[in-house]
This record gives structure tokens, sequence and C-alpha cells, in this order.
């Protein structure tokens, strides 16, 4: 029987991303909205020969929510755990203490079938070395600053925080990470992010920015003023209903991805290369100190990025620093 392009997908999910081996046992962690992606991963997974298991629960309602406390000790019961989910189980305690217990695991959050084929057809070992390459210079400088045409400029302290490279390659115990992938990125050291972002490609929880962008003025390392037409004004009220620490400003991304489109599902959203992207939120999964359960992150487009006063990428492109 001809494996269809999803099938192909899950395959390359299961043997290349995770490097899954004959014994090793395979929990698929779904909900209702993602069913079809969910349901292929787990088939594909027994064609392979791993004893695997379905689970399937009801959709959270936000990014950074944590699930059932039953699903969070489940996942430290496998080798492997995919979780193809509508809002994001990164950056929760669950996943967290999955991981520190050696449990490999992938997160799929807001994934569509398109996403799946598009984002799981890339060259993983060219991403994975780019990603890598990135977080070797991010841990050698100190400061940052982002500009863009539309209207970006926030600079940020990231001395002595360890950056991750999200490559797509998972195979050493408590690896983590999303798939499809393609960033590096690191949490600012907190208090000390100022300027404005404004968020012209996507955001997450909100889809793609197309009439109104989202200007974000940020001071000590607090979003103080958000404005933008409706989207703007959806992002207060999900920023509102876990409190403060919603604002903070959690994540500095690049994008690594060069199969990735802007489609407005911010997995891939934020993996497309020549973009950068802004977290509100929780930083507690990447060496922060906030562990507010929300994490939402904004795509500026065409930034120029600067590290310690050196242009990494202009108008997003890479320039001679990377080499």
């Amino acid at each position: 029987m001809k494996l269809s392009k999803l099938d192909l997908a899950s395959r390359i999910a299961i043997r290349d991303c995770m490097g899954t081996s004959p014994s090793e046992r395979v929990l698929v962690i779904c909900d209702k909205n993602k069913r079809e992606i969910g349901l292929s991963l787990f088939e594909n997974a027994v064609g392979l020969g791993h004893e695997s298991f379905y689970l399937e629960m009801k959709p959270l309602e936000r990014n950074g929510q944590e699930p059932p406390e039953d699903i969070g000790e489940m996942m430290k019961k496998f080798d492997v755990v995919f979780c193809p989910t509508t809002t994001s189980l990164t950056h929760t305690k669950a996943r967290q203490q999955a991981s520190a217990q050696g449990v490999r695991i992938a997160t799929f959050p807001g994934i569509t079938k398109e996403v799946m084929i598009r984002g799981l057809n890339a060259d993983y070992k060219k991403i994975a070395a780019l990603s890598i390459k990135l977080k070797g210079i991010l841990e050698k400088v100190k400061h940052v600053r982002v500009t863009s045409p539309a209207g970006t400029d926030i600079s940020f302290s990231i001395e002595g925080r360890t950056s991750y490279a999200s490559k797509g390659l998972f195979h050493a115990k408590g690896e983590s990470g999303n798939l499809p992938t393609g960033e590096t990125y690191l949490a600012p050291i907190e208090g000390t992010s100022n300027g404005i972002v404004v968020v012209d490609g996507s955001m997450a929880g909100l889809g793609l920015v197309k009439n109104t962008n989202i200007k974000i003025v940020v001071r000590d390392g607090y979003a103080e003023e958000i404005t933008g037409g409706v989207l703007a004004k959806k992002l207060v009220k999900m920023l509102d209903e876990v409190g403060r620490d919603g604002r903070n400003i959690a994540e500095f991304g690049i994008g690594t991805n060069d199969k990735a489109k802007l489609s407005g599902v911010l997995l891939e959203d934020e993996k497309v290369m020549g973009t950068i992207h802004i977290a509100l939120g929780n930083n507690k999964s990447m060496g922060g100190s906030v562990g507010v359960q929300l994490h939402l992150d904004g795509v500026v487009l065409r930034p120029d990025v600067y590290l310690d006063g050196k242009l990494l990428m202009k108008r997003g492109k890479f320039t001679g620093m990377l080499n």
C-alpha cells in the first residue's frame, strides 16, 4: 500500500527527527482538532514496529496551559512522546518534567496537515548546522538590538543566558522541541528589554497580521502598551487573563527553516528564515524565572539584528558575521 504524504511526514518525524529505535515505546498525545495528524503518527509508529499508544484529550484554552495531571504522568512513562495539539505544551511543567526524566518529546502546537507535510520535508541536517552555529554566536554576546522597517526597535541583555538550537533532530535523552522546526532562541534577561516591537508577520493565537500591525511598547522587561486594532485588543485580553507576568518579554528567536512559509500557524511562522520572533509570558522552560501559564510569540519581518553592535542580519538576510 502506497503511503500518503502525511504518512511519509509522520515517518520522517518518528524515524529521522526523533531517531526512534525499534525497542522504544511511543506515546501520541492529541486533541480532537488534530486527530488526523495524531492518528497518522500513532499508526505509522505501529507500522514501524514500535509499541505505541494514542491518548486524546479535550483541546486546551491557551498556549502554555498545563494538561491534566494524569497526562503529565503518562508522558514520563515512554521513551518518545509526540504532542500534536491545538495549543502548545512546549512550555509546560508537564513537558519539562518528562524531559528531565530522559523522555524525548516533539511538540506540534497548532499543526495543520499542510504545515506537517511541507515542514517535515526540509533538510534537517542543514537546519541543525545553522541553528547550532547561531547558538554558539548568541552565547558569546551580551546585548541584542532588533530594528525593522515596520518600526521595531528593541534592545535587551542576554549576558550569561543559554541559547537553544531547535534543530529538528532530537536523538539524545531528554531532548525536545517543535516539529516542524528550525530556530535558535533564548530568554532575554528579565527587566532589561526596552523599546518597541511591531508584530507584522503573525501572532500566536491570532494568526497572520494582515491589515493593522500590533505595536508593543516595552519598558523594563514588560509589554506596557499594546495597540493595533482588533488583534491588539484580543492579545490584551489573553494577557490579562493570566496577570502581570503574561506581559514579560520571554523569548528572542531567529528562524532557520528555509522551507517554512508564513502561513498563520505560529508553529511554522516562527521558523521562517529571515524572521525573528519576540514572545510574551513564560520563559522558565528556557532558563528564565517567569513560570506563568502562557507563551505567545510575535513574528517580525525583515529585521536588522545587532549583537554587541555588530550586524548579524540585515533586512532578514544573514551577514558575514555568521561566517
